[in-house]
């Protein structure tokens, strides 16, 4: 046999490439804090996705008139964590009833929104979303959107690992840090040693 034709050896190639993803839970802050912990989860870069005007800024975001939302975009090892528990952990860390808003951020840069990157994340996204809507996990219908991936444009350096950086600042303390102790009581198994 062709060792190149083995199928063995041909898995194991390919749960060895890394795979992307990109969420939008409200403020980028906290979704890059969670997900730097997890293991398997390679790289988390906070920037825009989604809008309409190429290289926004940060104001421009914020204005609401790009159309773009601040999201994470992650590279994940898929052998070490899966994009469905990837999704897992999304669903929760923000509340995905709330349109356009989480918690005191609000606009349309801060919605509850999945772009996913080939149609086995659609999928998966779509099956989580009316899985956990139907379950009764919330009062209030899922909002969250499911989009193809279109964009993405890196934000400005000081968003970039903003909490490792500010720990001690004041959203840090008391908007991050308790998603950070949820996602160690939630997650412990899922996280870097």
């Amino acid at each position: 046999m062709n060792k190149n034709s083995d199928p063995k050896i041909k898995l194991k190639t390919q749960s060895n490439q890394s795979e992307v993803a990109t969420f939008g839970a409200g403020c980028f802050w906290c979704v890059e804090a969670i997900f730097q912990h997890l293991e398997g989860v390679e790289s988390v870069v906070s920037g825009y996705s989604g809008g309409d005007i190429n290289n926004p800024t940060y104001e421009e975001v914020c204005s609401g008139s790009t159309g773009h939302a601040e999201v994470c975009q992650l590279t994940y090892d898929p052998s070490k964590i899966t994009y469905t528990e990837l999704l897992e952990v999304f669903w929760q860390i923000h509340d995905p009833t709330t349109l356009n808003r989480q918690g005191e951020d609000v606009g349309t840069q801060y919605r509850s929104v999945v772009f996913y990157h080939n149609a086995q994340q659609k999928i998966l996204a779509e099956k989580y979303k009316k899985e956990l809507d139907g379950s009764g996990a919330w009062n209030n219908p899922i909002v969250t959107e499911i989009s193809p991936y279109k964009n993405f444009y890196r934000a400005e350096e000081y968003h970039q690992d903003y909490y490792k950086l500010n720990a001690d600042n004041p959203y840090s303390t008391f908007v991050i840090l308790p998603k950070m102790e949820k996602l160690k009581k939630v997650f412990s198994n899922k996280l870097k040693q």
